[in-house]
């Protein structure tokens, strides 16, 4: 009998695959050696996003551009790209020692497909599992195991589904902005409802006219204080009727033409008026007329879900969207917090009786609610059911238990999510409003009625642990406790101040990430898992940039939105985008056949049954609607945004042009560049007028200089007014040019500006102790001093012009400030070799901020994450997720990049707005 020995004895075990190398660390810790646990990095297959990527036996169908066989039942082309080809290898080569497969990708419409298409891709001969947990802890995982399922097809169609409509609307609708807007634009499904959204916005900001309007606060005292000869408690207050008007205030103007509403009653008070006012009442007495008292109570928010998780991230942490998601799937990933991407707001019995253990133990029995909490219903249109973002695990972590654990950004999200978690099971809070009404005498206009109101919390409940966060400071600060003295009606006060103020009405906000989540959770726009995508796309596409916390559109923004609106406004509708989602939502549930409704989608309405399902949401079809004559779009017309007529009757309007955005009268030669750093909302006729004088002046010859001899030019570009000696080079060589300093202005610049302007950069000398030249000079971000590889900012213009060299080397010699402008390598750290691509990866220093790269692709950093704390497994995740949003912009994320082109205009200067 042949004996077996170990070496000859192939051990066989369990094949565990999840998306992610951080996933598959944190679920190998729990399994035994009996489980090898890989990722898949993501998607292994796609449709193909160029055209080389298209197999050589289907190029020649006209659907091949596609990616998707429209002509039999939408059937898509998947491909395996070619950075995935080394992962699909590796994983074929575990699956052949392996007994069974477990796929244990995200439990949710994308996660459903990466498991689907694993399993297509793989073909085990093996019984294959679907394994699924909201948590990654131990009990989780044995549960998991335990009680495996197949995939849902129904989930997986849902998603294939959502694939294929983004792929027909974006690869249709996106070639008509290439050739009536400008090349490499991009239209989608959801990001077009998203963009019009912060358009429609940055619309109404232009149309807005601002009103002046005036009212009057008095600062009043109790007699009672004042006769027992202690300090009077003051009474803050606010006038709001004289002889029975109600004053006006902002809301009774009529944005549009800066005027009182034509249905207003209220009075307007100007300056005069109200300054009359003021002296008549500094010397009456104030009589209370009446006193309010109602007690309130105020319940726990629910637990989150995405959208609320992303949208307090974005007000109290300042995070982006997508910010908060990579943080919250690092925190999942690592076992730390439930799975992020979901609209349930339900928690487990588990998770309750973890919530009200820590309350009783960190608050006492007095903030415990007798029975537990529920929280039911969820966000318009809710997918998949999972259970709410909460700490993991049967007894929650306090974040101070993880503090050396965690980074910074993680951190602060799970010491989020462990408040309001915590929170939403304990009592309300409890409290007294009191409103109080306060009369005087005001001479010939009657009675002036101030109001003042107070706020006493008499029993904080809840806000122990946690108070929410609003988009709406002013509002979050009137709603802050604030303590009145005792007052009863017919009691009189005297004024210690009484203080006409002017106000001026303001447009409407800029949507901030935090409130267009919200604004696109309320129309049904997006779902959980695709709101920080959403956002990220359309700042990623160059449409909308960030002012601080807010969303700015460009122009080209406004010209894209408005040829949808004009020539596709079903596409750009919010209830169809709306309807759309439903309608994945119906396939999802299994209610709803997505290949029907495709067809009448992309070919309009079919013969077939009678259902609204699958009648055309866009009439003849999307595919009819570009063939029927797109060609007719006027170019011109959509790329325009019209201001108002000059003197001579000309429309005056903002233009987009291949260069950018440009101003220009009617139709004349005559046109200027609007500079980089302005803002839609910011060109007013008025401004635009200005631009078109400074570009007649452009050009204009100032003198000569007197060492050269050479002609000082003043003109425009696109970072508004600069100065340039003699002509630009035919061979392509850049002439000395220098932007205008904040206090100069192209219609009053002397030759000796000019000169001044042109004599930097500077030599100042040697620097005593290494003999490197010190320079001065004028940069992107302000003048500045610099020595070999040390620099250091100086305070403005002027101090450019008077520095010396024994100054400079004083400042120079001090320590560098922190944030912009420190000392880093170029390299920031050394991580290692990626184990498919056999590249090393580093990471560095950008222009906007430290990244991680391979030398093909580079991966920006989360901010606040430490560039020397970055882990292999780190960087191969934002490797992966940066190829996959150029794969998903239509890029092959590792194709050459072209050689990039200087654009012309002035760039030695500070970028600024004309003076």
């Amino acid at each position: 009998m042949p004996v077996t020995t170990d070496s000859s004895r192939r051990r066989r075990s369990a094949l565990v695959i999840v998306e992610s190398p951080a996933k598959a660390r944190t679920i190998s810790q729990y399994l035994g050696d009996d489980y090898v646990v890989e990722s898949s990095i993501g998607h292994v297959r796609d449709l193909p996003s160029t055209a080389a990527e298209i197999p050589a036996k289907v190029k020649k169908e006209k659907w091949a551009r596609l990616g998707v066989d429209v002509d039999h039942d939408f059937t898509p082309l998947y491909i395996v790209p070619a950075n995935k080809k080394a992962q699909v290898t590796k994983l074929k080569d575990l699956l052949k020692n392996a007994d069974e497969v477990y796929l244990a990708t995200d439990e949710d419409r994308e996660g459903e497909a990466i498991a689907w298409h694993l399993r297509e891709v793989l073909k085990p001969r093996v019984p294959v599992h679907r394994m699924v947990f909201h948590e990654i802890t131990q009990p989780a995982i044995e549960a998991a195991l335990a009680a495996p399922r197949d995939i849902d097809a129904e989930l997986v169609e849902a998603q294939e589904a959502r694939r294929i409509l983004d792929r027909l609307y974006g690869y249709e609708v996106s070639p008509v902005l290439w050739k009536k807007v400008r090349p490499r634009l991009s239209a989608g499904r959801v990001q077009s409802a998203a963009l019009r959204l912060v358009v429609q916005r940055e619309r109404a900001r232009m149309r807005f006219v601002a009103a002046g309007f005036w009212d009057i606060d008095a600062l009043l005292a109790t007699r009672e204080a004042a006769s027992a000869d202690t300090e009077a408690p003051r009474v803050p207050s606010r006038l709001v009727e004289v002889g029975g008007q109600r004053v006006a205030s902002g809301r009774d103007f009529d944005a549009a033409t800066g005027e009182l509403a034509t249905d207003s009653t209220a009075l307007l008070l100007d300056e005069a008026a109200a300054g009359d006012l003021a002296k008549t009442l500094e010397g009456a007495t104030f009589t209370v007329t009446s006193v309010t008292e109602r007690p309130y109570t105020q319940r726990p928010p629910a637990p989150f879900i995405t959208s609320t998780l992303q949208q307090e991230a974005g007000r109290k942490l300042r995070f982006t969207a997508q910010r908060t998601m990579r943080t919250a799937q690092s925190l999942y990933e690592n076992g730390y917090i439930t799975y992020m991407r979901t609209d349930s707001t339900n928690l487990s019995t588990e998770a309750v009786g973890a919530a009200r253990s820590q309350v009783q133990g960190l608050y006492g029995a007095d903030y415990l609610p007798d029975a537990p909490r529920v929280y039911r219903g969820s966000s318009k249109g809710a997918q998949e059911a999972h259970e709410a973002i909460r700490p993991a695990g049967a007894e929650f972590r306090t974040p101070e238990s993880l503090r050396a654990t965690l980074d910074d950004d993680q951190y602060r999200l799970y010491d989020l999510i462990w408040k309001r978690t915590v929170a939403g099971q304990m009592r309300d809070a409890a409290g007294l409003r009191t409103n109080v009404r306060i009369e005087a005498p005001a001479g010939d206009r009657g009675v002036a009625t101030f109001t003042t109101s107070g706020k006493v919390i008499t029993f904080p409940g809840f806000l122990r642990a946690y108070v929410e966060g609003t988009d709406d400071p002013d509002a979050e600060l009137e709603d802050q406790e604030r303590v009145l003295p005792p007052l009863a009606e017919g009691q009189q006060l005297d004024p210690v101040e009484v203080e006409a103020r002017g106000h001026e009405t303001q447009p409407p906000a800029r949507y901030t990430e935090a409130s267009l989540v919200r604004e696109l959770e309320e129309l049904g726009i997006g779902r959980p898992s695709t709101y920080a995508s959403i956002i990220g796309t359309i700042q990623d596409r160059g449409y909308v940039h960030r002012r601080g916390t807010t969303l700015v559109p460009n122009f080209v923004a406004f010209a894209v939105i408005r040829l949808l609106e004009e020539h596709f406004p079903e596409l750009v509708d919010f209830e169809f985008t709306a309807r759309m989602e439903t309608r994945l939502d119906a396939v999802a549930a299994g209610e709803l056949d997505s290949r029907p409704w495709l067809r009448a989608f992309y070919f309009g309405d079919q013969p077939g049954p009678e259902d609204d399902d699958y009648v055309a949401d866009v009439g003849i079809g999307l595919q009819g609607k570009i063939a029927g004559g797109w060609e007719v779009i006027d170019a011109r017309e959509v790329s325009s945004i019209p201001l108002g007529l000059d003197d001579e009757g000309r429309e005056v309007a903002v233009r987009v042009g291949r260069y950018g955005p440009y101003v220009q009268a009617g139709n004349s030669d005559l046109r200027a560049s609007i500079p980089e750093d302005f803002d839609p909302d910011e060109i007013s006729l008025e401004r635009a007028l200005e631009f078109l004088r400074e570009a007649e002046l452009g050009d204009r010859v100032l003198g000569h200089d007197p060492d050269t001899s050479l002609p000082i030019y003043v003109k425009t570009g696109r970072f508004g007014p600069y100065v340039q000696l003699g002509e630009d080079d035919s061979n392509g060589g850049k002439p000395r040019r220098g932007s205008l300093w904040p206090h100069m202005s192209m219609e009053t610049l002397s030759l000796d500006d000019a000169l001044l302007i042109l004599s930097f950069p500077r030599v100042l000398g040697q620097h005593p102790e290494t003999g490197a030249d010190v320079t001065v000079q004028d940069g992107p971000n302000g003048p500045y001093i610099k020595s070999g590889t040390d620099s250091r900012s100086l305070t403005d213009h002027d101090h450019l012009a008077s520095v010396t060299l024994e100054e400079a080397v004083r400042i120079l010699a001090e320590p560098r400030p922190r944030g912009r402008g420190a000392a880093t390598p170029s390299v920031l750290a050394q991580i290692g070799e990626h184990p498919v691509t056999k590249l090393p990866l580093t990471v560095r220093k950008g222009r906007f901020g430290p990244y991680v790269t391979d030398g093909v692709v580079n991966a920006s950093l989360p901010q606040g994450r430490d560039p020397e704390k970055v882990t292999l497994d780190d960087a191969i995740e934002l490797i992966a997720a940066r190829e996959q949003r150029l794969r998903d912009q239509g890029q092959d994320p590792r194709a050459p990049k072209p050689a990039r082109k200087r654009s012309s205009g002035s760039r030695s200067g500070s970028r600024r707005r004309s003076a």
